[in-house]
């Protein structure tokens, strides 16, 4: 169990948010607004983490003057008993090592608020994290659909924390529910974490379909790479009917039609010949999708056709067009 602190009677909670980006930024908002005491690490050369601590603001939003700014990971580890996780996917594994070094993370949870697979070895985040870390400690994830720029308009939407550890999940589901985030309970961590990662491939071919003025077959491409990634979970031990919920096919709306898609705007970018500015963590997942769809021998026709796009395909439109002329069978 979290144990609260208190100030003035107030029951509270510390929380780390490790990672100063737009959404690290807005957890560390939402999760102060709960009524905790949040404190932010970013690397001192960061100019995100340099511009939140000269203002406090990003594009988005404005951190209130409760929430502390460190580049001292040590301090950020040290101050939270809830670790809060939102960098870049890549670099997890660095990012671990660093704190296994330091130490003092017995006692913490862990929250993975990113999506995305390792590249050269398809792992998912949380195994990631316990391999680094030790066996020991309580990880989970926080995925599902939602905007910044919706959520600090105060639009509500529905997000799902998972884990292995279903105590470790209702914990972080009590705490951080609200009249503005309504979370489910996930109970299967592997089907939530592929899923997550995956819809950000398939954004990207929605954006690719938009850019070549396709935006009518996206209908057709949720409905199959829903299926697809069904099978792969499947494959590999998970509950097949898991994409179905909010982690993949739950954030549909928001990854493969919303105009603050990042994955959506890089492949429509992409195909218009454009160079996109934003991350999009769905071009390094496709690749580990691939090494996936290697190891299990199972087809991923969607991910494949990405995959040969964006590493030189010259034929764009036919690598999509293949993907709704393929040999007529039952669905």
């Amino acid at each position: 169990m979290f144990t609260p602190s208190f100030l003035n009677g107030v029951e509270y909670l510390k929380i780390s948010v490790l990672g100063c980006g737009r959404w690290a930024a807005f957890l560390a908002w939402y999760t102060e607004s709960l009524g905790n005491q949040v404190m932010v690490w970013g690397r001192e050369t960061s100019k995100r983490y340099q511009r939140l601590q000269d203002t406090r603001k990003n594009d988005f939003l404005m951190l209130p003057k409760q929430v502390s700014l460190s580049h001292s990971l040590d301090e950020t580890i040290s101050f939270g008993e809830i670790v809060i996780i939102s960098i870049s996917s890549q670099s997890l594994r660095s990012l671990g090592k660093q704190l296994h070094a330091l130490g003092n993370i017995e006692n913490k949870t862990f929250v993975l608020c990113m999506k995305g697979l390792e590249i050269g070895t398809g792992e998912r985040l949380s195994r990631i994290l316990l391999e680094e870390l030790g066996a020991g400690i309580k990880v989970a994830v926080w995925v599902g659909p939602g905007h910044v720029q919706d959520f600090i308009k105060g639009i509500p939407n529905c997000m799902v924390i998972g884990s292995d550890d279903i105590a470790v999940t209702r914990q972080i589901v009590d705490e951080f529910s609200s009249n503005l985030i309504r979370f489910y309970y996930g109970t299967d961590l592997l089907g939530i974490e592929i899923g997550a990662a995956a819809k950000n491939v398939v954004g990207i071919a929605a954006g690719m379909l938009d850019g070549l003025q396709y935006t009518s077959l996206k209908g057709a491409l949720m409905a199959r790479g829903t299926k697809e990634l069904s099978n792969l979970i499947e494959a590999m031990g998970g509950d097949p009917m898991t994409v179905y919920g909010l982690s993949h096919l739950g954030d549909y709306e928001a990854t493969l039609f919303s105009l603050h898609s990042n994955n959506r705007r890089f492949g429509e970018d992409f195909v218009r010949g454009e160079v996109s500015d934003t991350l999009a963590e769905g071009v390094y997942t496709v690749e580990a999708l691939m090494d996936l769809a290697r190891i299990y021998k199972i087809e991923l026709p969607i991910c494949q056709a990405v995959y040969n796009i964006i590493k030189g395909s010259q034929d764009i439109k036919g690598e999509l067009l293949s993907l709704f002329l393929r040999p007529v069978k039952a669905e």
